[in-house]
């Protein structure tokens, strides 16, 4: 985990990490918050509606954003005080609904110096692929 104070940080600063998706977190994922949206839950479903098989919760992956601030940038010291999200293409597990890699990354792009409040400019993609599948702005302020 990262410990860094508002000082340490300039603007360009990047941090990336990535994050195996697996059926396990789908399933946590769907038990946590109830979301039994059959686009994320059945495969013909899915395929009626013009995807190739059910689709991962998009708030699922979107949620790599709070790690992306909460741990590496700024890590310890953040506080978020915003994320938006937008959603560029559907997640798919692998074949056999073998997991899959996701990267995620950040740039610092803006820093406030009145409030400590930075913005990131974060996005996750296929680590295979390097596929955007969402992109976000986030604000976090260093406590």
């Amino acid at each position: 985990m990262n410990v860094y104070s508002y000082e340490d940080i300039n603007i360009g600063m990047q941090e990336s990490f990535s994050a195996l998706l697996t059926k396990d977190y789908i399933d946590a994922f769907r038990k946590y918050t109830g979301d039994i949206n059959p686009l994320h839950n059945d495969d013909e479903f899915a395929k009626s509606k013009g995807y190739e098989g059910k689709v991962v919760f998009g708030m699922l992956t979107a949620s790599f954003y709070s790690t992306l601030a909460g741990v590496y940038l700024p890590g310890q010291n953040s506080l978020i005080h915003s994320v938006e999200v937008k959603f560029l293409k559907p997640v798919r597990l692998g074949l056999g609904g073998a997991p899959i890699e996701l990267l995620i990354a950040g740039t610092v792009i803006e820093k406030d110096d009145r409030f400590k409040l930075l913005t990131i400019k974060a996005s996750i993609a296929i680590a295979k692929t390097k596929e955007k599948v969402s992109k976000a702005i986030i604000k976090a302020g260093v406590i």
